[in-house]
């Protein structure tokens, strides 16, 4: 057996081989998905000349990365969360800072409610207090680098990945979702142990076809959940087949072990 050929194609881009069964996130036994709606599996209804929206859990497509894969899956998540709330208040309210609760990996979806709910602004890598997370600025920026900086402290060899906002067919979102972007690769740079699941970049562009097959009404459908799980799934096992002497060790986390 060549097994050169088993790891990665020297050409390959993340979303070439998407997974089927067991993928290299598996090496992570226990992981917290922090996010929004699209997090959450929430289902969008009408009626009364409303929505109404529903965050169904076992749908979300952390939960089905779980199952895929034979892991823990928290969803550290809800409808119209923003970056901003979930370090003032969800996140303590929900005893998601636990310890008991820490975990090996964390993938981190935000940046929608925040742009387009509460206009926050954006900020940059220089709103990061370089001693204190409760300093940083009251900015996008600021608040995301706390959430990082907040779970370092729990778990502080744990990975952690940065999912960009998708490639929507509107010029001016995806003008916002690149200035995203750009603040999560500066992220990653700042933080050791993480990533980009850059999927502006890789992922399908979300058009009228796409909604078609994918959404119902704003939010995604359950094939919709199951494909971003299944790219989002791909692109870590990616990661993972591309860098494995950084990954040789997450066994080790939060086990008590001493490795280093």
């Amino acid at each position: 057996m060549d097994w050169n050929g088993y790891l990665y194609d020297a050409n390959e881009k993340p979303l070439d081989r998407l997974v089927n069964g067991y993928s290299r996130t598996s090496v992570f036994r226990k992981i917290a998905f922090v996010g929004d709606s699209l997090s959450s599996g929430e289902f969008e209804t009408w009626y009364d000349g409303k929505p109404h929206c529903h965050d169904i859990f076992e749908y979300s497509w952390g939960q089905y990365i779980a199952r895929a894969n034979g892991l823990t899956g928290y969803n550290f998540s809800r409808g119209g969360m923003t970056a901003k709330e979930y370090v003032e208040s969800f996140a303590g309210a929900n005893g998601f800072w636990d310890a008991e609760k820490a975990c090996q990996a964390y993938v981190i979806a935000l940046g929608v409610n925040d742009i387009y709910n509460i206009r926050m602004e954006l900020g940059g890598i220089s709103d990061i207090h370089p001693e204190d997370w409760r300093k940083n600025e009251p900015t996008f920026t600021g608040y995301y680098a706390a959430i990082v900086s907040r779970y370092k402290e729990i778990s502080p060899d744990a990975k952690f990945f940065f999912v960009t906002m998708p490639n929507e067919d509107n010029p001016d979102r995806y003008e916002n979702a690149r200035k995203v972007r750009e603040i999560l690769y500066g992220l990653s740079k700042h933080f050791e142990n993480s990533y980009v699941i850059d999927l502006l970049e890789y992922g399908p562009r979300y058009d009228g076809e796409f909604r078609r097959n994918f959404f119902l009404h704003g939010h995604m459908n359950p094939s919709g959940y199951i494909l971003t799980a299944q790219m989002i799934d791909s692109y870590i096992d990616y990661i993972v087949r591309h860098a494995p002497e950084e990954f040789a060790e997450v066994g080790f986390i939060n086990s008590g072990i001493t490795y280093k």
